[in-house]
Parts: C-alpha cells; sequence; structure tokens
C-alpha cells in the first residue's frame, strides 16, 4: 500500500514494515510492482519445488 506523508510518498507492507519512501507517486507505485513481482515470484518457485 501505499501512504502519503509530508516528505512525499511511502510504501507500507501489509504487516505495516515500511519498504521505502520516494518523493513521487510514481516512485512508489514503481517500487511496489516490484515488491509485487518478487512476492509472487516467490511463491511460484516455492510451488515448484514441493513437486
Amino acid at each position: 500500500m501505499i501512504r502519503k506523508i509530508k516528505d512525499g510518498y511511502r510504501v507500507v507492507a501489509e504487516s505495516g514494515r515500511n519498504m521505502g519512501t520516494y518523493k513521487t507517486l510514481e516512485e512508489a507505485k514503481k517500487r511496489l510492482q516490484q515488491i509485487e513481482f518478487f512476492k509472487h515470484k516467490a511463491k511460484k518457485a516455492e510451488s515448484v519445488t514441493k513437486i
């Protein structure tokens, strides 16, 4: 999730962990896409190794 803060935008995990602070909304969206990509990539690799 992306939250607006005084200095820009902050990417925050569901657990509340700070994943980075960025000056523009576009930078924050790009980082959130990166996080989602690697989160799903790890789940996919995990399911492949269980076979």
